[in-house]
């Protein structure tokens, strides 16, 4: 699909704008999937005074989607109507400070920044290792593994909502749940202040080896997947389900639920969008006439239909 070219209007309405706008831009390649269709607008701005100017002078008709590194997401082969806005070097800074403190842009992979917690001595963030994506999406979906969590050492994380204006959060006011935050939609976050404690940089890394191995070992982080498809229910385990409902290695088209770990869509290397997410509604029907569970997504899906 091609969608109306808006880069015009907004670049005559916006002279100033320092960040790129383009049009009709595939999002396939910013994903781990490899699929989907184009966002009518790509912006990608230098900063976040770009970022508020831009959100303050952007038509209220036109609607806006947030992507970051795309590991947890699924872009419909239709691609997104109105404006994609990924968050790119601008916000990519990482600052120790004391108190065995981290603030950190929205743009940093959750892998760097616990690379750079254990270079500062700084420990309690080593779980990040195991934790695709980035800094932005762990903040609104309260991201997690190997027993951390993101609302256990956030301090606070600063955005800019719809109407352009920089606001900041405590972490109470995130209302952090499992894999969920209730922050309000419109927030695109831009840096994050993380709380740590002092630790051995030597014992820090091999923690985040140890989590490593055990990525490489039980999971397919080799292959063209989004992560965990779905999330574990209340006192229960998401791939447990999915295997006692006869889906382990289950295919449609180019997509499987991975033999590894059958709680892991991939693309096996022709997939559409369509085969993936189709594959997971699939799934959660099995599963729900299996075991009466009704799985929830845990990757985020966008755009319209091919």
């Amino acid at each position: 699909m091609t969608f109306p070219d808006l880069t015009p209007e907004l670049s005559a309405r916006m002279p100033d704008l320092r960040g790129r706008l383009i049009a009709n831009q595939p999002l396939a390649e910013l994903t781990w999937f490899r699929v989907g269709g184009p966002a009518q607008v790509l912006f990608t701005p230098a900063d976040e005074d770009d970022l508020a100017a831009f959100l303050a002078h952007l038509p209220a008709q036109i609607p806006v989607t947030v992507i970051g590194l795309g590991s947890n997401l699924i872009v419909r082969d239709g691609g997104v109507p109105g404006v994609v806005i990924r968050l790119g070097r601008g916000f990519s800074e990482i600052v120790v400070e004391e108190g065995h403190r981290l603030r950190v842009g929205t743009a940093v992979p959750d892998v760097k920044l616990a690379r750079a917690a254990a270079e500062a001595g700084i420990a309690g963030l080593a779980f990040y290792r195991g934790i695709p994506g980035g800094i932005g999406g762990a903040l609104r979906m309260n991201a997690g593994a190997h027993g951390g969590e993101t609302c256990n050492p956030l301090v606070e994380a600063r955005g800019v909502d719809r109407a352009g204006q920089v606001r900041t959060f405590s972490n109470a006011d995130f209302g952090f749940s499992y894999r969920h935050s209730q922050a309000p939609a419109d927030i695109i976050f831009t840096r994050a202040l993380f709380q740590g404690r002092p630790g051995e940089t030597a014992a820090i890394v091999a923690e985040m080896d140890r989590i490593t191995a055990a990525r490489e070992a039980t999971q397919p982080i080799r292959e063209k997947t989004g992560g965990s498809t779905f999330k574990n229910p209340p006192d229960g385990k998401a791939w447990q389900l999915i295997d006692a409902a006869g889906c382990r290695g289950l295919t449609r088209g180019g997509a499987q639920m991975s033999t590894l770990h059958c709680n892991f869509l991939i693309n096996t290397g022709g997939a559409t969008a369509a085969d993936i997410e189709g594959l997971g509604e699939e799934v959660r029907r099995r599963v729900k006439d299996q075991s009466g569970v009704e799985l929830e997504w845990e990757i985020r899906r966008i755009g319209l239909p091919g």
